[in-house]
């Protein structure tokens, strides 16, 4: 069982695309940790802005996408998006999988950790600081994919444009220009 992790798109086609290629399209569900249309007030947006053509390409994946709101998705991206934007948080089981997502901007890290283990989760995929991450704590893992639009991670090895995937309970997250995995849980 493979499935996709993304978040913070921020209306970036391109970035979608280069995931797509190199992992969502093999995944049999994708979750988007939020911020999917809008690059908000903080960012210009990139020259692949297109969010009408990226709600498009979600809105055409033939495998579900779930999506966790984020704090620049707004109600007006309903209007374009066939998907429910979840909020704040997607709790979902897949197969033998539970996973909690949600964006990051509303409840400290720490939070959610304990939400997660309360909730028994195997997996909390944040979005939000667009640096990835992969930790285990005790049973959970924790995973930001990061951005495929706005690499922000201090760590130049880490200040990619990144995607993730969870295959047969391994996390990675992928290099979208090298393809190259730059965490991994194992």
């Amino acid at each position: 069982m493979r499935i996709g992790l993304i978040s913070d798109t921020h209306g970036n086609l391109d970035g979608w695309q280069r995931a797509w290629d190199l992992v969502l399209s093999q995944a049999e569900v994708i979750i988007h940790a939020g911020d999917v249309l809008y690059h908000g007030p903080k960012f210009t947006p990139t020259p692949a802005y297109a969010p009408k053509d990226l709600a498009d390409a979600i809105n055409s994946a033939p495998m579900p996408v779930l999506i966790a709101r984020g704090n620049c998705d707004a109600d007006v991206d309903q209007l374009v998006l066939e998907v429910p934007l979840h909020q704040p948080y997607l709790l979902a089981q897949w197969g033998e999988v539970r996973l909690l997502a949600t964006h990051g901007h509303l409840l400290p890290l720490a939070d959610a950790v304990a939400l997660a283990q309360k909730w028994d989760v195997d997996f909390l995929v944040t979005g939000h600081t667009h640096v990835p991450l992969v930790r285990r704590i005790g049973s959970l893992t924790h995973v930001n994919p990061g951005s495929p639009t706005y690499p922000l991670a201090q760590d130049e090895k880490l200040r990619r444009t990144t995607c993730a995937m969870i295959e047969d309970g391994q996390v990675m997250v992928l290099d979208l220009d090298s393809g190259a995995s730059l965490l991994t849980n194992c």
